[in-house]
């Protein structure tokens, strides 16, 4: 295409459209009606919009809007394009407008790797709705049926007499007809779809470049503060004492409010503690640090990351709470010819996106407005209208770009800090964390112990495999007698992994959660992904295999795995049926064949080099990753190159797989080399880069291959699945180059990097 569609603010939107316009041009868009709207009444221009994501307007302009967040994965340039494309609207005649939080949009989290997966037929059908009223008006002008008629290239025809009209000149009569029901409109056949599956543009590219792109710290309105706080270094904890007016005496520094503070479960309120609000952020991090602060930490003082580690251990080394069962383990255990064992070892992660938290809010007037990079800006209004009093209807959430997200802006406390500041204060106050705020109170990922264990016949064939696994569970941030996952927490990596064993069993231990616990980029599958991929490569070493025959032998023949033969009796299946989206062991297969034909496995111990292998299934896709390491001139081992193969079905936009697959492997490689939050009576012990570290250029891989499998199956995740098998790979071409295993994460616990 040369051409782009147009990005819009909120600001020349409703302008566009003769309404009243209050805020700042900050790229939202109010909620719309569901009906089509009057053609011409009281002088306005005619207009057509079928449903709250459409709008075309009289002189053809299509205006889409992007319900869900753009946080660099490029959702703002493929989600309209499947609307857009339903419609058969010219793209270079489109504008993409950011949808804030409500209801009416549907699911608006932006995770989980849905926001094609879980809606791509949904998108399709608002288009397609559009598209048969404009159709069908089209047809009534000309007095012929409307299966004879199309819609493409921003106009409708008429197949036999060569007849067009723009779309433009169909909105007035299309607003008069009655809006189609979603269900009940025609898809187009997927050959006629012209962008879907095509190279498409960063529509936000060129304001990511020009420094024109609004992230949440861009936004300013007039008389606002800035707020930094000083929150518990203990999750749980409360002030004693601090010293105001310290604080107060700081030029710049305005006034000093202490936050409420939160009962659990914690669920998405701030951490509490005292915030100081200056003319601009360095004056209110003076304060801040002025502040002299008693704290009383509470019950999660005892948190100790080394007694922790034992305690999850322990868990796993003796029996827990079935999850999955095929068969007799104990049995076949007890009278195996051998037992390969191994205990692995994941910490507590941060999120680390590389913009911390921010959000702006105004609270007067009855009314609550909020400025934020949210992933879940529906949780955001809740969040909001619980901290200033408001029913939500008076609530508004703007969403800005999101400098990173990996979950962590899902999580609505930052945006209740501002509201809650904003309302004491009496004037907008922008909430800003720092890099030190956002890595010691962050939502962590869970630290986890897993033990695996696989019996061998006479003949090394495998006869029984035994997975335990032990960690906190998300739920516990939501829920206060939570004591250790359940079983759809293992649906991530171990319920649904494929196994041609006739003896399986997977367990769960307790844990108990001190901090809170938030999703990370891939969740669960992360240590699920570490232990099994590692543990499939020592598995091959034991049986003297080549890793690559082993890993195809132990997840068997190309099949449909069926419930009964996971063990299982239900499937959680990333919220989708089984039906549609089953466990299909020939998917997995091929990424495993193709990643090791693009990385030349054969020769996997060529030219000083050595190769790991690791496969996963998560969010209803299927990747491959091979990795090449070598040592580098201080014997050092350094990850040279890394390919990667993906089947995630049907895919909207290959260039933003592309990218989800690179950007995989340099999180994937940051979290198995460094990735470890530590805890010492209760507090983080981390706090910036220096000492939770991420791969830097000098450690990146010199090439990154990522090949795309041409698939029929409906769309799966794209910006989670690439994670899990990375560290496995490198775990397992690490001990291929220095015949060490790494077992325990990060890597720099066990080698020098």
């Amino acid at each position: 295409m040369s051409q782009q569609p147009e990005l819009i603010s909120r600001r020349s939107f409703l302008e566009g459209l003769n309404l009243s316009v209050g805020g700042l041009a900050l790229g939202v868009v109010p909620t719309v009606t569901l009906a089509g709207a009057a053609p011409g009444a009281k002088g306005k221009p005619a207009e057509l919009r079928p449903n709250v994501f459409v709008h075309i307007a009289s002189d053809g302009q299509v205006t889409i809007v992007c319900h869900r967040s753009e946080m660099g994965q490029g959702v703002r340039s493929s989600v309209p394009v499947v609307v857009a494309d339903e419609l058969g609207a010219d793209m270079a005649r489109v504008k993409v407008v950011q949808a804030v939080g409500d209801a009416v949009y549907g699911d608006q989290n932006t995770d989980g790797s849905s926001s094609i997966r879980g809606v791509y037929q949904s998108l399709r059908r608002t288009g397609a709705t559009a598209r048969e009223m404009l159709v069908a008006a089209a047809a009534r002008r000309w007095k012929v049926p409307a299966s004879d008629c199309e819609a493409r290239e921003h106009a409708v025809f008429h197949k036999r007499s060569s007849r067009s009209l723009g779309f433009g000149e169909l909105v007035a009569d299309a607003a008069k007809l009655p809006v189609p029901k979603a269900e009940s409109v025609a898809l187009r056949p997927s050959s006629e779809l012209r962008y879907v599956g095509k190279e498409l543009p960063l529509l936000d590219g060129p304001a990511y470049v020009m420094g024109t792109a609004v992230f949440g710290a861009d936004v300013k309105l007039p008389g606002m503060l800035i707020a930094v706080v000083a929150r518990p270094p203990v999750v749980g904890g409360k002030v004693v004492r601090f010293d105001a007016a310290k604080a107060l005496a700081i030029p710049g520094v305005k006034q000093v409010l202490e936050l409420p503070v939160p009962k659990r479960p914690y669920v998405f309120q701030g951490w509490g503690g005292v915030a100081v609000l200056a003319e601009n952020t360095w004056a209110a991090m003076r304060g801040r640090a002025a502040l002299d602060i008693t704290w009383e930490d509470g019950p999660n003082a005892e948190y100790d990351s080394v007694k922790y580690r034992e305690a999850l251990l322990e868990s796993v080394r003796v029996p827990g709470k079935p999850a999955r069962t095929v068969g007799d383990v104990d049995k076949a255990l007890a009278s195996a010819a051998r037992v390969v064992e191994a205990e692995y070892y994941a910490p507590h992660l941060s999120h680390a996106p590389m913009e911390p938290p921010v959000a702006l809010a105004r609270v007067a007037n009855g009314v609550c407005e909020v400025w934020a990079p949210s992933q879940h800006p529906q949780a955001a209004r809740t969040e909001a209208a619980q901290a200033s009093g408001l029913p939500e209807d008076k609530v508004t959430v703007n969403v800005t770009l999101l400098g990173g997200g990996f979950g962590r802006k899902s999580k609505a406390d930052f945006v209740a800090e501002a509201v809650h500041l904003a309302k004491m204060a009496g004037v907008p106050v922008r909430v800003q964390w720092t890099r030190e705020d956002d890595i010691r109170h962050d939502y962590y990922h869970s630290a986890s112990a897993q033990r695996l264990s696989c019996g061998l016949d006479a003949a090394g064939k495998p006869t029984a495999w035994l997975h335990r696994t032990s960690f906190p569970a998300i739920r516990s941030t939501f829920s206060e007698d939570v004591t250790g996952p359940v079983a759809r927490d293992l649906n991530q990596g171990v319920l649904d992994l494929a196994l041609a064993i006739p003896n399986v069993r997977a367990e769960m231990g307790e844990a108990l959660a001190k901090v809170r616990i938030g999703w990370l980029r891939s969740v669960n599958n992360i240590f699920h992904g570490f232990a099994v991929g590692s543990f499939m490569d020592e598995l091959a070493h034991a049986r003297g295999m080549d890793p690559r025959e082993n890993l195809l032998e132990v997840i068997g023949p190309p099949r449909l795995v069926s419930v009964a033969e996971l063990g299982v009796s239900a499937l959680p299946n990333y919220g989708a049926p089984v039906e549609a989206h089953p466990v299909n062991a020939e998917r997995l297969r091929g990424v495993i064949e193709r990643v090791t034909a693009m990385s030349g496995w054969s020769e996997r111990e060529k030219n000083g080099r050595t190769l790991g292998l690791a496969a996963h299934r998560s969010f209803l896709s299927y990747v491959g990753v091979v990795v090449s390491m070598k040592k580098d001139a201080a014997g050092r081992a350094r990850v040279d190159e890394a390919w990667v193969a993906v089947d995630a079905g049907l895919v909207v936009n290959p260039d933003r797989v592309r990218s989800q697959m690179e950007g995989s492997v340099i999180f994937g490689m940051s979290l198995a080399f460094y990735g470890a939050i530590t805890m010492k009576g209760g507090a983080t012990e981390q706090s910036n880069f220096r000492d939770y570290r991420l791969v830097r250029m000098a450690d990146a891989p010199r090439a990154i291959h990522v090949d795309i499998i041409q698939s029929d199956a409906p769309p799966g995740g794209v910006g989670e699945p690439g994670v899990p098998p990375v560290a496995p790979a490198i775990a397992n071409a690490l001990f291929a180059l220095t015949g060490t295993r790494v077992r325990d994460l990060p890597i720099v616990r066990t080698l020098p990097v």
